[in-house]
């Protein structure tokens, strides 16, 4: 069956359970509505009590993975509850709690033979390690990789729903990272020193995309494709810029810090309410994918976002466009005074659970029971932990979501930015020399690379501003190629699309995993056979020049 026809397959049928409330509608019932606080207060206190480390809940998320039942799990971090004493950021370098990698064979696993790994990667300075979660298919060999980034707050456990499907793709290894400071990597402290405000935008960007390089150093790999979620989009972009030439697509899921306000066109946009990021705490995601009668929603005109392209035409303007409404003061204020969410999960002590179930009861509701509790567990143990790269939220976001410094200014410099030479670039030296996607010593900067910008259809995040970056990419190849050498030219990669999700939210890549796992295959595949065609036009244009 080819990529294509089983995208096809998957938008047409219900892969997925019947919800709970889809059954009691069928029979006629109306479930109540739960409490904005579901968890009850005797359960959250039980919870609360048990503290159940991260590496346990993590490790119970990992177990739904299919095929692999029983995860390899490190407990170099997050091994103990959090006390008084230790933080479970605390850092235990011995051996033993080292996890070894478990093997599925071609009997248990038909998509198999694969390995899966959990590892803690130690970076330089004190304190400073990435949880890392990989999978590689046994007895082939690595052509490609994939790098994948989670969004604030969360961790890489998230992707359980994508980790077996996207490693079905032969030749590729996968890699999913608990960025610095949050999941279970290590947190250090986080602080920034500048005083103006580009240098602290730049710093709090720097302190997770510098981790993310020297990793990539570490596992001595040249070329990946990079995917994130949320913030981790965010991240994604921050990295390509500052580090041009390691990138073979740019997947961005839903990504935040796009547009710079959506009052600031004439477009037609959503209410606030039905598009900012409180709908991430007071949207229910069975609401999001199933309809009041009960049957799973398609796509249709009534949705706001599915028409975001065409809302964003200027000529549709409204010139009575109503102002925008203002913050709650004292959100701003705690948004200002740096005071995160967690750290009110944190103050409030055996009110924790009960609090956080305000969230996850409502973004994991159209999941079985099972998962969704594990869920649960699992942003708890995270939530609870010390506070380390929550911090850098307020130095790159303003209160309300949108960026300090937007990526619409920045985005059409990825894929364009200068190449450094070999003797400027220290970490090239620790990278394989037989590399055959090295660029040719003449190509002076980057000629583009394909760049996928991925939302839900029900995706509170600001879908017009994906299609106003994709226009700003599209704009910038143009430049590109009219003063581009012959050779730049043959090399040329630049592209740029926008990807709807159905039946999804902003958590697309578990909301619709299903089809979010065919698009991302569909796009390895394309990633493998350009990374191929590009290596011939190296070697042509190398033979040339040798000649």
């Amino acid at each position: 069956m080819s990529a294509s026809s089983e995208r096809s397959e998957s938008q047409n049928r219900n892969g997925q359970p019947m919800l709970a409330s889809q059954r009691a509608k069928q029979n006629g019932e109306i479930p109540p509505k739960p409490g904005y606080f579901p968890l009850g207060y005797k359960a959250g206190f039980s919870q609360w009590w048990a503290s159940v480390s991260p590496a346990i809940a993590e490790h119970n998320v990992l177990s739904y993975v299919p095929y692999l039942q029983k995860p390899p799990t490190h407990t170099q971090t997050g091994s103990a509850p959090v006390s008084a004493t230790q933080s479970t950021s605390s850092i235990d370098a011995d051996p033993a709690r080292r996890a070894r990698p478990v093997r599925t064979n071609s009997i248990n696993d038909p998509h198999g033979p694969r390995s899966w790994h959990s590892n803690l990667i130690q970076l330089s300075g004190k304190n400073r390690a990435l949880n890392e979660f990989s999978v590689e298919r046994t007895g082939e060999e690595v052509e490609e990789n994939l790098v994948m980034l989670h969004g604030y707050g969360a961790g890489l456990g998230f992707f359980y729903k994508n980790f077996e499907g996207l490693s079905r793709v032969p030749g590729w290894k996968l890699y999913a990272l608990d960025m610095l400071g949050m999941g279970r990597s290590s947190r250090p402290p986080f602080k920034v020193h500048a005083k103006d405000q580009a240098g602290k935008i730049t710093e709090a960007e720097n302190w997770f995309i510098d981790a993310l390089e020297e990793w990539r150093v570490l596992k001595k790999i040249d070329k990946f494709t990079l995917l994130g979620h949320s913030m981790g989009g965010y991240m994604a972009v921050a990295y390509a810029l500052k580090y041009p030439g390691h990138l073979n697509k740019l997947i961005l899921a839903s990504p935040v810090g796009i547009p710079e306000d959506p009052y600031a066109t004439q477009a037609a946009m959503p209410e606030p309410e039905e598009s900012t990021m409180a709908n991430e705490f007071i949207q229910d995601q069975e609401d999001d994918i199933v309809n009041p009668n009960g049957n799973l929603k398609t796509s249709g005109d009534n949705n706001n976002f599915l028409n975001a392209k065409s809302n964003a035409d200027p000529t549709k303007a409204k010139t009575n466009e109503p102002p925008r409404r203002p913050l709650p003061k004292w959100l701003t204020y705690l948004w200002d005074a740096n005071i995160s969410p967690f750290s009110i999960v944190r103050w409030t002590g055996p009110l924790g659970p009960r609090f956080v179930s305000g969230w996850t009861s409502r973004r994991f509701s159209h999941l079985p029971e099972s998962e969704s509790e594990s869920l649960h567990t699992y942003a708890y143990s995270l939530f609870r932990q010390r506070g380390s790269g929550e911090y850098a939220l307020a130095y790159i976001l303003a209160p309300g979501a949108f960026a300090r410094s937007p990526l619409i200014r920045r985005i059409h410099g990825v894929g364009r930015q200068p190449l450094p030479s070999p003797s400027t670039s220290p970490s090239q030296t620790s990278l394989s020399a037989s590399s055959s996607s090295t660029p040719p010593k003449t190509l002076s900067k980057e000629t583009g690379i394909p760049i996928i910008l991925m939302y839900g259809e029900n995706d509170w995040m600001d879908i017009a501003g994906g299609y106003a970056a994709e226009q700003k990419l599209k704009e910038e190849k143009a430049r590109a190629l009219k003063s581009a050498s012959e050779e730049e030219r043959k090399l040329e990669n630049g592209s740029a699309k926008v990807v709807i999700i159905g039946k999804a939210g902003h958590h697309l890549y578990l909301d619709g995993w299903e089809e979010f796992n065919v698009v991302m295959r569909e796009e390895m595949e394309e990633t493998k056979r350009h990374s191929k065609e590009r290596e011939e036009k190296l070697k042509a244009l190398a033979g040339n020049g040798s000649a």
